[in-house]
């Protein structure tokens, strides 16, 4: 039985009261959906710079280093004077800096995407409830304020396992909060028009969040490894502020008439049938779908497994790239701590342009899907030209080099799958329509149904945002 969701129109955002000059007549469409994009940009890049300290500080946490930036052999250790002050980096950071140190890292990592992955879910049905504005808003503060207490414990000399831990479930659970929103706000001012390129550019904000948070935490990295989570997060919750002040959830709010001349939804979950003829279904109440119920949507299973396998990879380089190239000689030089984050950035450079290009060349092709096969073409060639050691190491200096071409692959299918499975179900929903809309006249005791099935098939990319 469908479920019913109470829905709550947004409110104005508060900075357009106090500037009335941001409002019709003074500003247009266009200025708005510029706004919303950097908004909406600035506030996922915002997640994952947030995301990158645990990757920029794993060395320093598990083993200890020489103040020249190499690993200490035990005959080293005599001649170099270590500290126990908590303070200081050389020594590691209990509980991380034993033998089991790198496995305690990746349970982290773990705790983290498992509390992301069920508040996804939930954050999808919450979103369709509430105002979006205030709900992502919220998640971002709360995202920055548990950061930067994740870094506290380097200030409070904080070594239990079990704080680390909550830390991450409840950051991962603000987390989760950004996708579905920021996606439901494009999606409410952005047609499907030249949707590769326009998904292509924006949702770049992945790679350049985790550029910024890079290089905001390596940065800082000598200084002490509890100012690699203080500065990402205090940038998260300044970000929050703006979003609350100024982030607009629908055209009509201020004003405009929705852009799409096909079905499309709004921020309040509600279907809105050709705008085109100003026709609109009057409904108390929205129809939530399923789990299930939205993996029978068209095309929502291929490009749910094709984002899995995607992110799959992504988030490996996200979490590891530091820390490999950290412990890894790179033209037979150990590089230290801050240089390896830095040079982990080569990746997502690469995954900037890769997404671009992407939706590019499916704009110009028509063919959207056909743009995954192109990262299996490029990956081929880079190891057949440069190859790689099998022990993981003799070839260091030319794996390193596949990093900026690993980047652009990895980015291609999330750029594109979801405009993509938005776009298919859009099409298909408008068919269906069209159809109802024909017969509705000689074939009443239909109508009911297909307005259901209609409903539910508006929801294909929440199994995306799930």
């Amino acid at each position: 039985m469908p479920l019913k969701t109470l829905t709550l129109a947004p409110q104005l955002p508060p900075g357009l009261i106090l500037f009335p000059c941001l409002n019709r007549p003074n500003k247009t469409l266009k200025f708005h959906q510029v706004l919303v994009f950097i908004l909406t940009f600035t506030a996922y890049a915002a997640f994952h710079a947030s995301r990158k300290p645990p990757s920029i500080v794993k060395s320093v946490l598990t083993s200890p280093t020489l103040t020249n930036g190499t690993t200490a052999s035990n005959s080293d250790k005599g001649s170099f004077n270590f500290t126990r002050n908590p303070l200081q980096n050389d020594t590691g950071w209990a509980p991380f800096n034993g033998a089991h140190g790198p496995h305690r890292l990746g349970e982290l990592d773990l705790s983290f995407l498992l509390a992301y992955s069920v508040g996804m879910y939930f954050s999808g049905h919450i979103g369709d409830s509430i105002d979006l504005r205030i709900f992502l808003a919220v998640g971002m503060l709360g995202s920055g304020i548990f950061v930067i207490i994740f870094g506290l414990g380097y200030f409070l000399d904080l070594h239990s396992f079990g704080f680390f831990v909550t830390i991450q479930v409840v950051c991962g659970l603000f987390q989760s909060v950004g996708w579905p929103c920021v996606v439901a706000v494009v999606g409410n001012w952005f047609g499907n028009a030249r949707r590769g390129l326009i998904m292509g550019v924006w949702n770049s904000h992945t790679s350049v969040g985790n550029i910024m948070g890079s290089l905001i935490a390596s940065s800082v990295l000598g200084i002490g490894w509890g100012w690699s989570f203080m500065l990402p997060g205090i940038f998260i919750v300044i970000v929050a502020f703006f979003i609350y002040l100024f982030l607009v959830v629908n055209p009509e709010n201020v004003g405009f008439d929705l852009l799409g001349k096909e079905v499309e939804m709004s921020g309040e979950g509600v279907a809105l049938v050709d705008s085109e003829n100003n026709e609109t279904e009057d409904v108390e109440s929205s129809i939530a779908i399923g789990f299930f119920e939205a993996w029978r949507l068209p095309d929502v299973a291929s490009f749910a497994f094709c984002l899995f396998f995607s992110k799959l990879v992504a988030y490996t380089f996200l979490y590891w790239l530091p820390f490999y190239i950290r412990h890894t000689a790179i033209a037979d030089v150990q590089l230290s701590d801050k240089t390896a984050g830095n040079l982990s950035t080569v990746f997502d450079i690469g995954g900037v342009f890769g997404g671009i290009l992407a939706g590019f060349i499916s704009d110009v092709i028509g063919a959207r899907a056909v743009t995954s096969l192109q990262p299996l073409w490029i990956i081929w060639f880079q190891v057949k030209e440069r190859g790689v050691d099998s022990n993981g190491t003799g070839g260091s200096r030319r794996s390193s080099s596949l990093s900026p071409w690993a980047g652009p692959p990895s980015n291609y299918p999330s750029s594109l799958s979801l405009p993509n499975c938005r776009a298919s179900s859009s099409s298909h929903s408008h068919n269906e329509m069209m159809m109802v809309n024909s017969e509705e006249a000689s074939h009443p005791e239909k109508l009911k149904f297909a307005r259901e099935d209609f409903a539910l098939s508006q929801a294909a990319e929440l199994i995306l945002r799930k």
